[in-house]
């Protein structure tokens, strides 16, 4: 996997994403300081990493999301999610990891803090 766990010492778990339509796991993402959207390169369906409330905020927009892209100009990745823990196993920070599929160039795209609770929802929305 090439997101790695994170080096504070708390509970990850990382899930690599995968399309819930037809199981591509090559994507376009888009992302921004509190979220990310991701749009599957087979079959166009998105799929966003956080809140549904937040998706249907006009300040997805407001925050100005921009494309995630390699130095190599590709615009397509492979992705996965880091979902850090606190305690009693609620998600405190989300990471999104990227691999080009092109050259194989590794980074981060996004990552954010998460102030509310419940969040278990967020484990299922890779």
């Amino acid at each position: 996997m090439f997101l790695r766990e994170a080096v504070d010492g708390r509970p990850v778990k990382i899930a690599p994403s995968v399309c819930e339509r037809c199981g591509g796991r090559v994507f376009f993402v888009l992302a921004n300081a509190s979220g990310a959207e991701r749009r599957c390169s087979g079959c166009g369906s998105r799929a966003f990493a956080d809140s549904e409330e937040y998706r249907n905020e006009e300040s997805w927009e407001d925050d100005e999301p921009g494309a995630a892209g390699c130095p190599c100009g590709s615009e397509e990745f492979e992705a996965a999610v880091a979902f850090s823990l606190g305690r009693g196993g609620s998600v405190r920070w989300v990471t999104v990891g990227l691999r080009c599929v092109k050259d194989g160039f590794c980074g981060v795209c996004a990552d954010w803090k998460i102030d509310y609770e419940p969040t278990d929802h967020l484990l299922t929305m890779v």
